[in-house]
């Protein structure tokens, strides 16, 4: 038995992460791959069953894993974002919420017949969205920042508002009597309030002080933020249930707008932390269907389904926003995307279990109705709404504009050359006067240090897909290479070689994971670079063809050193490993002469 639990646990991770890799590679939505692998795995093979394998310990584990998700959500919200989006955000996870609770529970009652009481609890539970299915879904979207912003900050805090009013909801109906129902409601709200509050408060309290004097050592910080997390989120949830989702959201929001220490380490291991939890908690969730709530699909299914599609969601967006500045597009696509995720699995199949117990009537369809929910959801929105996004004009473009991080004499042709080529670029430097001189080139800049923590928010990145560290200082190079990593993906993080690197190894070499790609080639140092154009060295574009190809050019510039090659707009950089040979008909552009 044991040799099988241990199979089965690898199993769940193998199959997360390998349909997070597949995604990846054929460019769909992780969450549609994850699902169609944990129902392969579970209703279709039997090769997984999640009940035999956790036990008693499925929901509490898939709870601490919501819980940790939810921190690392809140730690991504900003509140300088809601200066734009605050007053649609919080239309949405309040009247929104109010608006879809019930017309869900409307639908829920005529279309599937439920009665009225598991209806109530059906309709606060597809409340949530949740970041186990927005995040992976903003990733393949790219809608613009006012629309992405508005879904990430509604997505990860209706998880908790949502979760909230199921329980509340729930105990209402337990209580009985409509004076007895709304002191018990008004009473759990007010102890949800005032204990995910208090508990978020001493939480983040108390990671600020133990980082800020240094009482612990660097190494521990992380899984010091996770005992806190769990600790945090069971004691909430030990005092009021289900408050401990709003208690780790509001911990990771106190964290994130505090200025006080540095949690960069302890956000990456969470960010990493959550790709594993989203991937596994995933095939879990899909492993647990039956193939009777598969079968079970038919007119009224589909009829509630399509309810909540076309006609809760815009409807609930419609009112939220209205009198707002957002485009009808805009709208439009805030109104199409609201997919249902994991904690609306775990909260509906807990109830389902509680409310049978007390002998409501159709409160064992509650899980597999919500299962279908999320399929259904997860399915459209997955397929739709990245062409959607596309169609409107909403979805950003793949950022193939250049953040220079010098702003030195030959760092400004380059960035020129780049801008001509109809690039995005930015200029980067601490020196007041080459910023003087690339504003008069015409060229975006930003005065100050990029190595400070105010510098990711203060730098406009829009259109901005890749980083150039051009300075004298290797050091600096390799920090800032570090710092904006978690904004444009160490793929996208570049820096000049040192001058040691012809002679260098791996094993004297900075850590890779602690640096930026090489670029150019080993001998393109700070000061070779300098040397080159202080003796005449220019920038040049040329548009290769049949006739004259990548050949032709080495052998009129046989000094030339590549920096980017251009096709169709994409933009690829030149490093110092496995640098691609240009074809005709790609535009290839290159330092030449003053050597």
């Amino acid at each position: 038995m044991s040799q099988y639990l241990l199979l089965a646990i690898a199993t769940i991770i193998t199959l997360g992460i390998a349909a997070e890799w597949i995604a990846w590679r054929v460019g769909l939505p992780s969450i549609l791959v994850l699902l169609v692998f944990g129902i392969v795995a579970g209703p279709l093979t039997g090769l997984l069953k999640p009940d035999a394998i956790f036990g008693d310990l499925l929901f509490p584990v898939v709870s601490v894993s919501v819980a940790i998700i939810l921190f690392e959500g809140g730690a991504s919200l900003r509140i300088g974002e809601l200066r734009q989006v605050g007053r649609v955000v919080t239309s949405l996870v309040t009247v929104g919420a109010i608006v879809t609770w019930a017309l869900v529970t409307a639908a829920a009652h005529y279309i599937l017949g439920f009665a009225l009481e598991p209806a109530l609890l059906l309709g606060a539970i597809l409340v949530v969205t949740g970041p186990t299915v927005i995040v992976p879904l903003l990733r393949h979207m790219r809608p613009n920042p006012q629309v992405g912003n508005t879904l990430k900050w509604e997505g990860i805090l209706i998880d908790p508002i949502g979760a909230v009013l199921a329980v509340l909801v729930f105990e209402v109906l337990l209580a009985g009597g409509l004076e007895v129902a709304w002191t018990v409601g008004a009473l759990g709200f007010l102890k949800t309030v005032v204990i995910g509050v208090t508990l978020a408060a001493v939480g983040a309290g108390l990671m600020i002080l133990l980082l800020d004097r240094r009482w612990v050592p660097e190494f521990l910080q992380s899984p010091l933020s996770l005992t806190v997390v769990v600790a945090a989120f069971a004691g909430s949830n030990a005092l009021q249930p289900e408050s401990g989702l709003l208690t780790v959201t509001l911990m990771g929001m106190a964290m994130a707008n505090q200025s006080s220490v540095n949690i960069r380490h302890i956000i990456e291991f969470k960010e990493n932390l959550r790709v594993l939890l989203i991937s596994s908690l995933f095939i879990i969730l899909a492993a647990r269907l039956e193939m009777a709530d598969l079968r079970a699909v038919g007119l009224p299914e589909i009829a509630f389904i399509g309810a909540l599609i076309l006609v809760v969601r815009p409807l609930a967006v419609g009112i939220s926003t209205r009198g707002s500045d957002f485009s009808w597009r805009e709208r439009i696509l805030l109104g199409w995307v609201a997919p249902r995720g994991i904690v609306a699995a775990a909260v509906s199949s807990l109830f389902a279990l509680e409310l049978t117990r007390h002998g409501y009537a159709g409160a064992e369809q509650l899980a597999s109705v919500t299962f279908l929910v999320i399929i259904a959801t997860v399915l459209v929105y997955g397929f739709t709404a990245g062409p959607l996004a596309r169609r409107l004009g909403v979805a950003l473009p793949e950022p193939q504009g250049v953040l220079f991080v010098g702003a030195h004499p030959w760092a400004r042709e380059i960035a020129r050359e780049l801008q001509e080529l109809g690039f995005q670029v930015r200029l980067a430097d601490t020196n007041r006067r080459n910023i003087s001189q690339a504003g008069l080139a015409g060229l975006p800049t930003y005065y100050g240090s990029t190595l400070t923590e105010g510098a990711l928010d203060q730098i406009e990145l829009a259109g901005i897909g890749n980083l150039l560290a051009l300075t004298s200082n290797d050091e600096v190079n390799s920090l800032t290479g570090l710092n904006f990593s978690e904004v444009f993906g160490v793929d996208s993080v570049y820096q000049l070689p040192p001058a040691e690197l012809e002679t260098a190894t791996e094993e004297t070499l900075v850590g890779r994971h602690l640096r930026g790609r090489f670029l150019f080639q080993a001998d393109a140092g700070h000061w070779e670079l300098t040397s080159r154009f202080d003796a005449g060295a220019d920038v040049k574009t040329t548009k290769l063809t049949v006739a004259f190809g990548y050949t032709d050019f080495l052998e009129q510039y046989p000094d030339a050193i590549p920096l980017f090659v251009v096709d169709e707009g994409k933009l690829t950089v030149v490093t110092v490993y496995g640098a691609a040979v240009p074809q005709p008909g790609q535009t290839i552009v290159a330092i030449v002469g003053g050597a």
